[in-house]
Order: structure tokens, then C-alpha cells, then sequence
């Protein structure tokens, strides 16, 4: 595919990765709205985010590569199809309990779409650097859809009720249901690989090196994220008004910097995998010691912002090219890895708030960016001495 055609492709694949990641994080701006209506306590309604964490990370390693030898077009439209069925369900779901199974079912096909969406675009572009820009572009929609559908959708639960925050996700979904169904065209797996060598890409070093780094990086960005408003609140002393417009700057922020990795990845990967943690380190610290300084946080925060959307590109990135031969297994476990990643982080971060107060969090990253900064050197290494990695 050539010219408009490669830009709607790599287009209606990003929208397709925002629609799922909105429909899995979205749901954490409406909450306390899906709490009042079906008269559930907050932390059980917590189960509708957790629950399909939890699934995702289950069905990384098998669903892709269950489905890896099917038609990729096919592959998208079973997943947006499930995704978009459930999704109008959840609008009209009568019980929690049916809400929750229309959430976990398709949360199995999450990471078959997302893993896939990421190889397509991987593979779309005549030169090295082309590729890594499309590669950001799909990530912009995981950005996008992790820390911008919460706030839409929690706009609309305030303005109108649950149901018009049910059908935003929906909407999405459906809408890149029908583009892929007029515009993508059939995209066979020219050729299929077994799945016994597919799941042998995990005896490689440089592949374990890959996901352990993007496991221990993760951990860092999204174990204190899930604790970022608190802190901003506690910590930095913003207002409820505040703190809202704080996550959104941050999260604009995260797509400034998916598409600045695409570009930097294309000159010079090896330094921007390296670099990513150790900028990630160093702002965390100046957060921390900015203390409740509004400018001087807010600052941070932004440039913070940038940073992650960069290592979460660089981690993808990072993962992919350890292991091109199975590219939809590859990222099946790079989903799984951060997930995983994710849980360790923040619980990490839970214990310093529980030791020493909100403000501690923050530093809950610092080990973890250790281990991501040393599994990524070693990474670069087994790389470096032919294990099959081009950067």
C-alpha cells in the first residue's frame, strides 16, 4: 500500500487502538456514576477497570497468537465487532453484573487488536524511519485512549447521565468498525508461522532483556499515574478544577511525545532507549522536590507528560524489534509485560503512600527505572552481538 493509502491504514488503526483503550480506561471517569446507579460500592465498581486488566493480561500471550495465521482485516473486524456489540450493551445493561460480563468479554480481545494494529503498522512504510513514525501514530491512540476518553467520558456522565458515557465508547468503536469494513483492504498472513516458533522467540536473551525493561519501565510510569491526581491534589496542593486540567495537559503531553519518539527512534534508537529512563528519573526527582511550588510542579508535570509518552513508544518499539519474525506474539507479550508491569508498580508506590504520606509515591519510580535502565543496557547488548535485533 502506498501514498493515502499507508496514512488512512496507519489512521483508521489508531482509531481503532483509541476506541479500545477507551473503552478500558475511559471507565475510570464514570466510577462513582456507575457506583450510584446500580448501588454498588466504589471499590466494586472498581472491578469493571481491574477485571479487565486482569484479562488482558491473560489473553496477551494467547490470543494473538491463536489468531496469527487469520487474515488481518478479519482479525479487525472480530475484534471492533465484539468491542462494539458490548460496548451498546453496556449503554442499556440492566444489572452490574451484566455490565461486568460486557466488559471482560471483549477485554479478551483487547490485546489480539492492539498487538495486531502495532505489527501493521510496523510493517506500513518503504523506509526504517516511516515505520517507527506509523508505529507512534498507532500509540498516540493508546495515549489518547488511556488518559483523554476518562475525562470525555466523565464529562458526559456530570452533563447528561452513565449512558451518554457508554455510548461515547461505543461510538468509537463503531466508527472504526465501519472504516475498516470500506476502507481496509484484505491483508493475509503471507507467511504463517507455527506456533511452536513463535513462543520460541521467548529462548531469546535479547527478547527476555526487551520485555523485563518494558515491564520494569511501565512500572515506573503507570504505578505512580494511577496515584498521580491524589498526588497532585495532596502533594502539590492544585483544586478538584485543577487537577482535572492537570491530567489532561499531561495526557496532550503523552501524544507530543509518541510522536517525538517516532522521529527519534528513527535516527537513533539505541540512545533514545537509554536516554527515555533516565529523563524519566531525573523529572520524577525534580517533581518530588518541587514540593507544592504550583509553577514549578506544573512545569514538571508537563515536561513529564512528554517523557512518558516517549518511553511508552520507545518500550513497543523496543519490544517489536527484538523479535520481527512473530511481531503479534511480540507485542501480545508486551501488552501482558506492562500490565503486569502496571500491578507491581502500584503497588510499589501504594506501600511508600502507606509508610510516609502521597508525597513518597513519586519515588516508588526510582527503582523501578534502575531495573528498566539496566535490563535495557544488557538488552542492547545481546542485540549488539547478533541475537536478531537491528537496533
Amino acid at each position: 500500500m502506498k501514498g493515502i493509502s499507508n496514512r488512512l491504514l496507519v489512521l483508521i488503526l489508531t482509531l481503532g487502538v483509541f476506541g479500545i483503550l477507551n473503552t478500558e480506561m475511559g471507565i475510570v471517569g464514570v466510577i462513582p456514576y456507575v457506583a450510584e446507579r446500580f448501588g454498588v460500592s466504589v471499590p466494586d465498581a472498581g472491578i469493571l477497570v481491574s477485571g479487565f486488566a486482569l484479562i488482558v493480561a491473560i489473553a496477551g500471550p494467547t490470543m494473538p497468537l491463536l489468531f496469527s495465521r487469520m487474515n488481518r482485516k478479519t482479525v479487525m473486524l472480530l475484534a471492533l465487532g465484539v468491542f462494539s456489540a458490548c460496548n451498546l450493551f453496556s449503554v442499556v445493561a440492566p444489572t452490574f453484573e451484566l455490565l461486568l460480563a460486557a466488559r471482560v468479554i471483549p477485554a479478551a480481545f483487547h490485546p489480539l487488536y492492539v498487538s495486531m494494529a502495532m505489527a501493521v503498522a510496523q510493517q506500513t512504510g518503504d523506509t526504517a524511519a516511516e515505520r517507527a513514525r506509523n508505529s507512534a501514530q498507532v500509540f498516540v491512540g493508546v495515549s489518547a485512549g488511556m488518559v483523554v476518553g476518562a475525562p470525555i467520558a466523565g464529562v458526559l456522565a456530570s452533563s447528561i447521565d452513565l449512558s451518554a458515557a457508554m455510548a461515547f465508547f461505543a461510538i468509537v468503536t463503531v466508527a472504526a468498525l465501519m472504516l475498516t469494513v470500506a476502507f481496509v483492504p484484505s491483508m493475509p498472513v503471507e507467511k504463517p508461522m507455527s506456533y511452536g516458533r513463535q513462543v520460541a522467540i521467548l529462548k531469546k536473551p535479547v527478547v527476555l532483556a526487551s520485555l523485563l525493561a518494558a515491564a520494569s519501565i511501565n512500572a515506573a510510569m503507570f504505578g505512580f499515574y494511577s496515584y498521580l491526581s491524589d498526588y497532585l491534589g495532596s502533594a502539590v496542593g492544585m483544586g478538584a478544577a485543577l487537577v482535572s486540567g492537570g491530567l489532561l495537559v499531561y495526557g496532550l503531553a503523552n501524544i507530543v511525545g509518541n510522536m517525538a519518539a517516532g522521529r527519534a527512534l528513527g535516527v537513533s534508537p539505541r540512545a533514545v532507549m537509554v536516554m527515555g529512563p533516565i529523563a524519566l528519573a531525573v523529572l520524577y526527582v525534580a517533581l518530588y522536590l518541587a514540593g507544592n511550588a504550583l509553577i514549578a510542579a506544573s512545569a514538571v508535570l508537563i515536561a513529564l507528560g512528554v517523557a512518558v509518552g516517549v518511553a511508552n513508544t520507545t518500550d513497543q518499539y523496543m519490544v517489536s524489534r527484538s523479535a520481527p519474525e512473530a511481531p503479534d506474539f511480540a507485542n501480545g507479550m508486551f501488552l501482558t509485560a506492562t500490565n503486569l508491569g502496571t500491578t507491581v508498580g502500584t503497588s510499589v508506590c501504594g506501600a511508600l503512600i502507606t509508610a510516609g504520606g502521597t508525597q513518597l509515591s513519586v519515588l516508588g519510580t526510582l527503582p523501578c527505572l534502575a531495573l528498566g535502565v539496566l535490563f535495557t543496557v544488557f538488552r542492547l547488548r545481546c542485540a549488539h552481538v547478533g541475537e536478531g535485533d537491528a537496533a
